[in-house]
């Protein structure tokens, strides 16, 4: 074995031995780079030069901007406006709460641009709503925790950010255009599931649908929703950047959380930039660490290695477009989103262009991929998540989400296949990248 191999082995190796110890991915990560320096005798200044240079990075400053606005959104009574409005516009579907549910996510992702905020706030009141209406609990949390992945495509969304700086500092403004129509086929797809097995378990209806009552609703969540014009056009019509956006975002979402719909008061205001804090130094000490992974890897050539490995398997695009999916598939399934984002981007996104997938396509597969990760075991944070706030034993809530998983990937395959679905709205804006 040559010397990089053995470097190889010493830095992978001791990382999925971490993982599977139940190491924090942080330590995992950061212990297994250590350990892979020491063998090639390089210096350890490497590991901090390494760790302050993955977080100074200007486009990063967005993250911390856009976590604090969606904490500040979630909490001060933007929930139940989302809902209401969802119910006005799908309540009256056969299966209508489960509908309301799809659908409030897609609204209430583009604001918190979390899975896992997502499913704590929405499902916190629609799962005992549903339940009550006569749904089997186990269903409504399978619902709450798979339409919850909507937040991750819709923008603006910070691990959209993440991979934005991780592929080399592609345009977050287009990103986040090509969230728009994935995030909506996941949700149709979801939609069509719901309404098959409402159908079959006999699931109520809701109310008639009303037109007035529909505009009453959207004036009700007009500021809202105003928050994600005000990131998305600001990006994408280069009045300011990101980090500008987030940073105006995060005043507007406070000042419509307190005083107009005073869902929160100052001394909420000071609970909730705790938890940012808390979400924020998590994600920070991510970046950092796999900042020195990345640098392994990268001085190992191991992104060579891997697209060579793949490449023997076969050579037809079609075949690596589903192993780069399964990949990414099995990474979500041990390792949290932010890690698989920093570590596998440089590795499989050369890959994944030497077959024609444009940057931001490949970015909103990854994202999906991620987001179906975070539902399955024995890592899935969103899982865990809704299994508490539903009171469902965990094995009850998985199987209850099998027909859901089968939605996902179907959405994930179209969106693999046809790069329209995720880049005709970035090119009606001038990207150019993918023709």
């Amino acid at each position: 074995m040559t010397v990089n191999g053995a470097a190889i082995a010493v830095l992978l190796i001791s990382f999925l031995v971490m993982i599977l110890l139940r190491f924090p991915i942080a330590y995992a990560v950061a212990l297994s780079s250590i350990f892979c320096l020491l063998y090639q005798g390089l210096p350890l200044t490497t590991v901090s030069q390494q760790m302050i240079k993955g977080i100074s990075s200007f486009s990063l400053m967005a993250v911390p901007f856009f976590i604090t606005m969606g904490v500040l959104m979630g909490t001060g009574g933007i929930s139940d406006k989302l809902i209401a409005l969802a119910n006005s516009l799908v309540g009256w579907m056969t299966g209508g709460m489960a509908m309301v549910n799809i659908v409030a996510s897609y609204f209430f992702g583009g604001i918190s641009g979390s899975a896992a905020a997502d499913t704590a706030s929405l499902g916190s009141i629609l799962i005992p709503m549903m339940v009550d209406q006569g749904y089997d609990d186990d269903f409504s949390t399978a619902v709450t925790i798979t339409s919850s992945c909507e937040g991750l495509l819709v923008p603006p969304s910070h691990n959209m950010v993440i991979y934005a700086m991780s592929a080399g500092g592609i345009s977050v403004g287009s990103l986040f255009l090509a969230g728009y129509l994935p995030g909506a086929l996941l949700a149709t797809s979801l939609m069509v599931g719901s309404y098959i097995i409402s159908k079959r378990r006999h699931y109520p209806k809701g109310e008639k649908f009303s037109f007035i009552g529909f505009i009453k609703q959207l004036g009700a969540s007009f500021w809202a929703l105003a928050a994600v014009i005000i990131v998305v056009v600001g990006v994408v019509g280069g009045w300011f950047t990101a980090t500008e956006s987030s940073a105006i975002a995060v005043i507007y979402s406070l000042l419509v959380s307190v005083y107009i719909y005073k869902g929160l008061n100052w001394k909420g205001v000071w609970k909730a930039l705790e938890s940012c804090v808390d979400t924020l130094a998590i994600v920070l000490i991510l970046i950092s660490t796999s900042s020195i992974f990345g640098y392994c890897l990268t001085t190992l050539h191991v992104p060579d290695l891997a697209a060579n490995a793949v490449r023997s398997v076969s050579s037809n695009p079609y075949v690596i477009a589903l192993l780069l999916n399964l990949i990414l598939l099995v990474l979500g399934m041990i390792m949290d989103m932010a890690p698989i984002i920093l570590i596998a981007t440089p590795i499989l996104l050369p890959l994944a262009t030497s077959i024609g997938i444009d940057p931001i396509q490949f970015g909103i597969m990854m994202v999906l991929n991620c987001g179906i990760g975070l539902l399955t075991p024995p890592v899935g944070a969103v899982l865990f998540i809704g299994s508490a706030v539903g009171k469902v034993k965990m094995e009850r809530v998985v199987k209850a989400t099998l027909p859901f998983y089968l939605c996902m990937i179907i959405a994930l395959l179209l969106i693999t296949f046809i790069p329209e679905i995720s880049l005709c709205i970035p090119w009606i804006f001038g990207y150019t990248g993918g023709r």
